[in-house]
């Protein structure tokens, strides 16, 4: 697989990224993300993997702004991480209408709430704060088309996994996908709660 098939604002922003070729990992799992299964992605470093959670939550957005809930999240494992990927995913993002939050962890509740009720495509979160803000009715996950984690191993090791179960409890209809270096019993569990039917993409 090439980029060819993906949406053109994609294909204009890698073009100036200079990003002509997909990696091994890329052209196994994007086909895979986008026939809309759920999927756990399983890859070592430096494989492509959250450049692959950032093209697939574009292609499956169309690049494009759509009413004020967010139609996908990003779970990472801490504040610090949430914030990184935010930098990252805004070099994809410029020059779309797509809106990008990041549920700063040191920001007041309070804020957090008004400006996601403003209106945000993409919301990037810890589970944590996810759970707190779906607690104090500060969410619609009604919209949500994709729900990703990035480097998913943290939910073999913390406290994180009970806040997801809570999480993925309030979604009814979305796609999962799932990105770790290697393929837990812990994680494959999540087949069985949230992830029916899913499919495995690694190297």
């Amino acid at each position: 697989m090439s980029f060819k098939k993906l949406h053109p604002a994609i294909k204009e922003k890698l073009a100036s990224l200079e990003i002509s070729t997909p990696k091994l990992f890329q052209s196994k799992s994007i086909p895979v993300i986008k026939s809309g299964a759920n999927v756990f992605c399983i890859a070592p470093e430096n494989s492509g993997k959250t450049t692959t959670l950032i093209l697939t939550t574009l292609q499956k957005l169309k690049c494009e702004e759509v009413g004020v809930a967010p139609r996908a999240v990003v779970l990472v494992e801490n504040n610090d991480k949430a914030l990184q990927l935010f930098d990252t995913f805004e070099l994809y993002t410029k020059r779309t209408s797509l809106r990008l939050y990041v549920a700063d962890e040191k920001q007041h509740i309070d804020l957090l709430k008004s400006e996601i009720f403003e209106g945000v495509d993409i919301l990037i979160a810890t589970p944590k704060i996810m759970n707190k803000l779906l607690l104090l009715e500060g969410l619609n996950t009604t919209q949500l088309k994709i729900f990703s984690i990035d480097d998913a191993d943290f939910l073999t090791k913390n406290t994180s996994t009970s806040d997801l179960m809570l999480i993925t409890q309030s979604i009814h209809k979305c796609q999962f996908v799932m990105y770790a270096e290697k393929m837990h019993p812990s994680l494959q569990r999540f087949e069985d709660y949230f992830m029916p039917f899913a499919k495995t993409v690694s190297i």
